[in-house]
């Protein structure tokens, strides 16, 4: 894959180069409070209660032109 590169010019805004920490964090944190309620009761917390949006390190992703900064196309 020495030639491998992008196909859609999108980038994260920050320098991190993944979620996936906070994400397997987030995930833990959920199944962990599902563990320790009582599933007989319907008060089950929503799925969205974990995992805010604003919390990672990488805030979102943003297209730039790639004929500008064609380095960013590689992988």
């Amino acid at each position: 894959m020495s030639r491998s590169h992008r196909k859609t010019p999108i980038i994260g805004v920050t320098k991190a180069p993944s979620d996936k920490s906070f994400k397997t964090s987030e995930h833990r944190r959920a199944r962990r409070a599902l563990n320790q309620i009582d599933l007989t009761a319907d008060d089950a917390p929503h799925e969205k209660q974990f995992g805010d949006p604003w919390r990672p390190d990488k805030d979102g992703k943003h297209p730039f032109d790639p004929k500008e900064c064609p380095e960013l196309m590689r992988k």
